[in-house]
């Protein structure tokens, strides 16, 4: 008789602890005023967040790097390889321009970072910052800085190739006129030889290219990072959560007191 009575008690408490959907919907339904108050409070914070969150942009600088005469089919024809161009930029450009940009602003640092760049199968060197609107000036002085950078000692290189290949040019109209006026066996082709040497430095000549600034630190249509629909998006979906975890919570915890209430 008493482990009947034993296995009937087991058995109540056990249908007393159960939960039907019909119960949960009470819950939800008896605690609605505690879910609206979570959920607003929820989108209203991320609203304010939102709205006060400050918006950056990408500013994206663009060099073409000099051109000459490819030496072969897989040359694409580069004065200097752009790899090269991004290697001096961010390690013997970047730091002086920096510090001298931090002194004439009297800065402590720089509220954004400068990436620089090869797009693949390109001749172009690529500088991008993100940043607020607010320090939109201050990107485009930066990049302007590194671009004239670039540019100065690309033009270096350029006029220094010039030379050499307008120096081997006299010395090949020289070659030339002297085997045009040479009355030797071989005359004619040291003619041949000197002419064609003639027309590929010419060509050489022809096709050198100087460097150019595509564009300066020009603002990207849309903002970069996390929108604020996204934000207001995930704040539903999060206020929603929360709202029906609260009510189950605060209904937890009233029966957790109406339980302590009884004993006592």
């Amino acid at each position: 008789m008493n482990n009947n009575e034993t296995r009937q008690g087991v058995s109540r408490d056990v249908q007393d602890d159960e939960i039907s959907l019909v119960d949960l919907a009470k819950i939800l339904i008896k605690r609605w005023k505690l879910m609206v108050a979570t959920f607003l409070v929820v989108v209203l914070v991320a609203l304010a967040y939102a709205l006060m969150m400050e918006r950056t942009y990408e500013y994206v600088s663009i060099y073409q790097v000099a051109e000459q005469a490819p030496r072969d089919s897989d040359d694409p024809g580069a004065l200097e390889a752009p790899a090269t161009v991004v290697a001096k930029v961010t390690n013997l450009y970047l730091g002086p321009v920096t510090r001298e940009l931090r002194s004439a602003e009297n800065l402590d640092g720089l509220p954004f970072d400068v990436s620089v760049s090869n797009p693949d199968d390109t001749l172009l060197i690529r500088l991008s910052s993100e940043t607020s609107e607010a320090h939109g000036a201050l990107v485009e002085t930066m990049h302007a800085t590194l671009l004239e950078r670039i540019k100065t000692g690309q033009q270096s290189q350029l006029e220094r190739r010039r030379t050499g290949l307008e120096r081997q040019l006299e010395n090949a109209q020289r070659s030339l006129e002297a085997a045009q006026e040479s009355t030797s066996a071989n005359a004619a082709e040291l003619i041949a030889s000197y002419s064609n040497r003639v027309a590929e430095l010419e060509n050489r000549l022809a096709l050198l290219r100087e460097g150019q600034v595509a564009q300066t630190a020009v603002q990207s249509l849309e903002p970069t990072g996390t929108g604020r629909s996204l934000i207001m998006a995930l704040a539903i979906v999060l206020g929603g959560m929360l709202a029906v975890m609260g009510a189950f919570f605060m209904q937890f915890a009233v029966a957790v007191r109406e339980s302590l209430v009884d004993e006592g």
